[in-house]
């Protein structure tokens, strides 16, 4: 029987593998299935760039967009984080790697603890000769995501949900939303920003207005092309949050990382399943002109709009 993905294979390996050999030989073959998946998003990632041909190079962007690198010199790690792509759980991880948590239990970690300013070191303060041995050297990670599936993550996370996060948003961004898009909005929407529709979400994201220019520009919803430079790093470790298990595993076991156990999800939060709902308050146009912001995303990563509108846009 034919299985493009080796996912066959790789269960027939895994119910037969009884002893404790047998187990290590499925995971081994596990981890150069995930290996061979991840060399081939390397070589799309780079033949997509090429096609590109990006007039830029790393010595053109200011040291602030490379802020998002976290540098790890012990396990000679760069890791760019991407919000709403694990990136909470990730830096648990190199807490706990680095020293800065005595439990191995990635969870244990408090979330707020692990997004505290200052906690790590990034490549935007190091030297150019000094950045330069890294990414030659080092390993490099980047964990990616259906662009739109992250944008609704974050919209639902920040603007729609009642966590001390999302209050924070709704006061700062919601409110000057709800005052640019919506007509006769409530004294209520506008004193709490607690209601912003994903209509006016999109509206706002698209919207060109200079006044709106500090909230747009938020990593929540920066486009992973921006905040990561793939077409400038040769990243060696492409995760996926498809995949999110395996190819953390494989980063781990890259790293020599393989004694901490990358968490589980119990429960998703349904994100993928929800787009079709939340994509259909939006009329094509608008969806459009979401999908130029992410363009590239989509492009260099692989990921298309089948699930969203039954067809890529291109």
């Amino acid at each position: 029987m034919r299985d493009p993905g080796g996912k066959l294979v790789l269960f027939v390996s895994i119910l037969f593998c009884v002893s404790g050999d047998e187990n290590d030989i499925a995971g081994e073959h596990s981890l150069e299935l995930t290996q061979s998946s991840n060399l081939a998003r390397q070589e799309l990632v780079q033949e997509t760039c090429n096609r590109l041909s990006l007039k830029w190079s790393l010595e053109d962007l200011p040291p602030s967009l490379l802020e998002h690198i976290l540098v790890d010199d012990e396990r000679k790690l760069l890791y760019c984080y991407v919000p709403k792509v694990a990136c909470t759980n990730w830096k648990r991880i190199l807490m706990i790697l680095e020293g800065k948590w005595n439990d191995t239990d990635v969870l244990s970690v408090p979330a707020s603890l692990a997004h505290s300013p200052g906690m790590f070191r990034n490549l935007s303060t190091v030297s150019k000769e000094e950045r330069d041995v890294m990414l030659e050297n080092y390993h490099k990670m980047i964990i990616v995501r259906n662009p739109f599936e992250r944008l609704l993550s974050a919209y639902r996370n920040k603007l729609e949900g009642d966590l001390p996060s999302a209050k924070y948003f709704q006061d700062r961004v919601g409110r000057r939303i709800i005052k640019a898009f919506r007509e006769n909005p409530s004294n209520e929407s506008l004193e709490y920003g607690h209601d912003v529709t994903f209509k006016e979400f999109a509206l706002f994201l698209t919207n060109d207005s200079k006044e709106l220019a500090d909230i747009v520009n938020n990593e929540h919803w920066q486009p992973v092309t921006t905040l990561c430079h793939p077409c400038l790093i040769r990243y060696t470790l492409v995760g996926k949050y498809e995949t999110l298990l395996d190819d953390s595993l494989l980063a781990l076991h890259t790293i020599n990382a393989s004694h901490i156990q990358f968490p589980r999800l119990a429960h998703t939060s349904g994100t993928s399943e929800k787009l079709r709902k939340y994509f259909s308050q939006l009329d094509l146009p608008l969806i459009r002109k979401l999908y130029k912001l992410y363009k590239y995303d989509y492009k260099i990563f692989n990921y298309d709009l089948d699930n969203i509108v039954g067809y890529d846009l291109g």
